[in-house]
């Protein structure tokens, strides 16, 4: 089976399945991507090389279209340069967010394309005006019609979709959702174990800490420190979790930047600030910093073993796309603090695997936090099944990856 997979930062999504379709030696697996992407094994990679946009005064709301109509006629030339060289897929597997899927039904005309439906803008009941304490866009329902455009020019096309929750999949319109399948990316289980004699030395931008086993370690994993992921809440709710846990040690692991949302605003004469800077600024006169420690982004194996000694684990979340280092925290038998948002309620189960708090709700959050921290019989027993419903319904080996595959081959059947 010849297999064309597109994304921007590929692999993303398909790390997994691109590699185990090449397996297969009868098969030919081909990559487009934007971003530059490190090699893999049986999947031959082809960038895509969109040119800026230097046209000007273009409306708002229309830039972002324009650029990924950019990045679709790129893609477009890559392809046509595929075919010239001999290369068919049998079918097409794209995530649509960005552009590069736009035309290849005009160089591959009855190719059958899967799209990967991770999200789908709404105005309410999601991500947008969530928060009010960054202000309500009223101009939020215009714009995200505009955002969604270029994935809606592309559903009606698709031979199927596939979404990674079911939270994921209901966002998108009622009239699409019965062509979309939901099957997660898929989560290491075999890798990522349970291990509570582990301990940790950590060494990053001058920071020092080594953790024994049986220390009391809060954990929050982002990929970057930011509102849309809860930051905010956390480093509020710090300082009363450190003062009735005057032994804990709080690991915060996540970048500077932003992943979706928009970098903090700037006020006359002062540099670009980080969110991480301003809501540590907000409450650093009550916090023990000796016992706050930042590192930034750190190697798999580190994050690994930082879920390893985590004693609490914290995952807070506007109603936006499930990231995978929750799923992963779960199957390391983490004892988990979660918001009560959606996808979450999706995968954790209040009293059953894990702790649900509202987001806004700091004094829960800490308390909910100190409460599993008193509690061992608790954390080991919301870990142990927290572990338990990831290795049924989410293990990548034996659940998701033969679900995908096989998913991907009906739409050439």
């Amino acid at each position: 089976m010849n297999v064309l997979f597109v994304h921007q930062n590929f692999p993303g999504q398909f790390k997994h399945l691109a590699p185990a379709i090449a397996e297969d030696a009868r098969s030919r697996v081909v990559a487009l991507h934007v971003n530059p992407a490190q090699p893999m094994a049986g999947v031959e990679m082809v960038p895509v090389q969109p040119v800026p946009s230097t046209s000007a005064g273009r409306h708002r709301w229309a830039a972002e279209f324009e650029t990924r109509v950019i990045r679709g006629e790129a893609a477009y030339a890559a392809a046509k340069q595929l075919k010239s060289s001999g290369f068919t897929p049998d079918v097409i597997m794209a995530h649509p967010g960005w552009g590069e899927s736009l035309f290849l039904n005009e160089v591959w005309p009855g190719v059958p394309q899967g799209l990967y439906c991770e999200y789908h803008y709404n105005a309410t009941g999601a991500d947008v005006n969530f928060d009010p304490e960054f202000g309500f866009d009223e101009e939020a329902g215009c714009r995200l019609r505009i955002k969604n455009a270029i994935q809606d020019i592309q559903l009606p096309q698709m031979a199927g979709g596939i979404s990674p929750t079911r939270w994921q999949k209901a966002t998108y319109p009622r009239a699409i959702r019965s062509a979309i399948s939901v099957i997660h990316d898929g989560i290491e289980t075999g890798l990522l174990v349970p291990d509570r004699s582990v301990g940790l030395k950590l060494n990053r931008d001058g920071q020092r800490l080594t953790i024994k086993p049986g220390d009391e370690v809060i954990t929050y994993v982002v990929r970057n420190l930011e509102p849309y992921r809860g930051y905010h809440c956390l480093m509020r709710a710090l300082p009363e979790i450190m003062r009735r846990r005057p032994a804990a040690q709080i690991l915060i692991i996540g970048g500077d930047s932003v992943s979706y949302g928009p970098m903090p605003p700037k006020t006359d004469g002062q540099s670009q600030r980080s969110w991480k800077k301003v809501f540590l600024d907000e409450v650093r006169d009550e916090l023990d910093l000796s016992r706050v420690h930042f590192f930034g982004r750190v190697p798999y194996n580190q994050y690994r073993a930082i879920l390893q000694v985590s004693t609490v684990h914290v995952y807070l979340t506007y109603p936006f796309v499930l990231s995978w280092s929750l799923l992963e925290a779960m199957s390391t038998g983490c004892a988990i603090v979660a918001s009560s948002t959606p996808p979450v309620r999706e995968v954790v189960n209040h009293g059953e695997t894990g702790l649900l708090v509202d987001f806004f709700d700091t004094a829960a959050l800490a308390d909910a936090v100190c409460g599993l921290c008193d509690d061992v019989t608790m954390r080991r027993i919301l870990g142990d099944a927290a572990r338990a419903h990831v290795i049924e319904n989410y293990d990548l080996k034996n659940v998701c990856l033969p679900a995908q595959k096989t998913w991907l081959r009906s739409l050439v059947e």
